[in-house]
């Protein structure tokens, strides 16, 4: 053997260009230690991803889980508060998410056009979009109907027209993109696929009550973007399975991103639900089976949750097993799709009439308030030491 060799065998160029592009998808995710001068610059577009998770609480809180009437009132009341830091997050977080583009807008792109980092995009119309649904949900404890159908309306045509345009432009990045390895792949990619199925929620709420034309518009769009959503959705499930199956689990800091895909799962099936009871008096005579149908349908998509939250919780395990779980942007994806999907039990609980499933979904809110907190002090705490 020659001096300076070793017997260590020779790295093959693919191997080495999988850990350059998980290197900067870790990078991408968290950017620690940013100079607070370089805020706008570095201003992270999954922060959007709070506004989401708060959203849902609100939403899940005003319907009061576990159905005690006792607690109609308190809850009622937390869904409100929820739902004002819910709009104030977003008030907050689009002031520097408008200001980047204008002072920054190569490193906006550049971002965007990012396989890791874009799909995080679309948190902010999933946000505006949450935001709709929690005026639809909590807004008549405050407002007439007329204005609260106001301001879903005013939500959706900002919220509607983003959604479809992310995940338009992420599906291109892929496409175009020669730098994607199997190991950067990660849950961030179900994002735009959820935001997509959210519209047919928001809309639903804007059926009854319109004209009969536009009653019919909106459910036909709804469907639609239902079947966008969430055709969409199975496609990039079958990329990550293949990929957690293929090759080794990701980084811990990408590892919460898993838990994402529990949000196209409850918000695809809660759509069902909520389109078929709006839209009974449009379907006529053929409304109730519909109806049964959509619960069907509906029913054997959160079957699929029950799989995925359960090896959701492993995964984390293992996670916490081998070490501490490193901060990132990605813990957000803890909270809104385990809300989603406390929702979507929720509905099911009183839909099939089942009390164990109702308070399986109480359950289930309990433990969205120990992530929300978990995750909001832990963020707090990282933009308050510079850490993001």
């Amino acid at each position: 053997m020659n001096e300076g060799e070793t017997d260590e065998p020779p790295r093959d160029l693919k191997d080495i260009s999988d850990e350059r592009s998980l290197n900067q998808a870790l990078k991408n995710l968290s950017n620690p230690g940013q100079p607070s001068g370089n805020f706008l610059k570095n201003f992270h577009p999954g922060w959007f991803a709070a506004v989401m998770g708060t959203g849902i609480i609100a939403i899940a809180s005003i319907m009061n889980p576990g159905n005690n009437s006792s607690l109609a009132s308190p809850t009622r009341t937390f869904a409100q508060i929820m739902a004002i830091i819910a709009i104030s997050l977003g008030i907050i977080v689009i002031i520097p998410y408008i200001l980047r583009i204008f002072i920054h807008p190569r490193r906006s792109l550049a971002d965007l056009k990012d396989p890791t980092i874009g799909p995080m995009y679309g948190t902010l119309p999933g946000g505006i979009l949450v935001l709709a649904a929690v005026f639809a949900a909590v807004g008549p404890t405050w407002f007439s109907p007329i204005t609260v159908r106001d301001l879903v309306i005013g939500l959706d045509w900002a919220g509607i027209p983003l959604a479809f345009l992310i995940s338009v432009v992420f599906a291109i990045v892929l496409f175009y993109s020669k730098d994607i390895s199997p190991t950067g792949i990660n849950g961030g990619w179900f994002i735009p696929p959820v935001v997509t199925i959210v519209v047919p929620m928001v809309l639903a709420s804007l059926i009854p009550g319109s004209a009969p034309e536009t009653a019919r518009a909106l459910l036909m769009i709804s469907y639609a973007f239902w079947g966008m959503g969430f055709l969409l959705y199975i496609l990039i499930l079958t990329i990550l399975h293949d990929r957690l199956v293929l090759h080794p689990l990701p980084p811990a800091r990408i590892g919460p991103t898993f838990w994402i895909g529990l949000g196209p799962i409850g918000v695809g099936s809660l759509a069902l639900i909520k389109l078929a009871a709006a839209g009974t008096l449009l379907f006529g005579p053929a409304a109730p089976m519909v109806k049964l149908i959509s619960n069907i349908a509906a029913t054997s998509i959160w079957g699929l949750g029950v799989w995925w939250l359960a090896a959701s919780i492993i995964l984390l395990g293992l996670y916490l097993k081998s070490g501490m779980l490193p901060y990132a942007i990605s813990w957000w994806g803890f909270t809104f799709p385990v809300g989603a999907y406390t929702v979507a039990t929720l509905v099911l609980g009183t839909t099939w009439k089942l009390p164990a499933l109702s308070w399986a979904g109480a359950a289930l809110f309990i433990l969205l308030l120990i992530f929300w907190l978990t995750v909001t002090i832990r963020s707090v705490w990282a933009l308050a030491t510079r850490e993001v």
